[in-house]
């Protein structure tokens, strides 16, 4: 009598989950180029050849990130200081996500950039736009895309060491700053 061995029960729910959070690392220290497919493998603990099965390829799986780092949440207000807190001290930890990346370097992949933008636009320049448009400003999609380039301009400028003060600044003490400049 020959002992089979128990089918091992894959849980791709949780393969997924495992994926999509080791490519949201890898891609935040990274970015997109130089994340491959073999290293989100191997920090998710599992076959790379999964990444095509559950995504199709690392641009969805790329796209797949962004949307499980909106959690639910579309949309980031800008002219919430709270939620500026929280975006300073997250990019602070783990650095600046796809989203940030891609509004200072264009994404080869059209579909990365494609989607990229489109989060861009509809999380951060949106929200900005309809506030500016309620405040009856003059040109409210350019004024929404200045205050956001501006916004990841800082989020990126402390951690380049470039902007010594800038790095040294706490988030409490640049909050005033950028709502001062958000809210214009």
């Amino acid at each position: 009598m020959s002992a089979e061995k128990p089918a091992r029960r894959r849980d791709s729910a949780r393969s997924k989950e495992l994926l999509v959070r080791a490519a949201g690392e890898l891609l935040a220290e990274r970015g997109f180029e130089r994340t491959t497919v073999r290293d989100i493998g191997e920090r998710a603990g599992l076959d790379q050849a999964l990444i095509a099965r559950y995504f199709g390829g690392k641009a969805q799986l790329f796209i797949a990130v962004l949307r499980a780092e909106a959690g639910g949440e579309l949309e980031l207000d800008l002219l919430d200081p709270e939620r500026v807190g929280e975006l300073f001290e997250r990019i602070g930890q783990r650095g600046p996500g796809p989203i940030f990346q891609a509004a200072v370097q264009r994404p080869r992949d059209p579909a990365v950039e494609t989607a990229t933008h489109e989060e861009l636009r509809v999380r951060l320049i949106a929200p900005l736009k309809e506030a500016y448009e309620r405040q009856g400003l003059d040109r409210p999609q350019l004024r929404a895309e200045v205050a956001v380039a501006a916004f990841v301009g800082v989020l990126l400028g402390r951690g380049s060491g470039a902007f010594e003060e800038l790095a040294d600044a706490g988030p409490q003490e640049l909050l005033p700053l950028v709502q001062s400049l958000l809210s214009r």
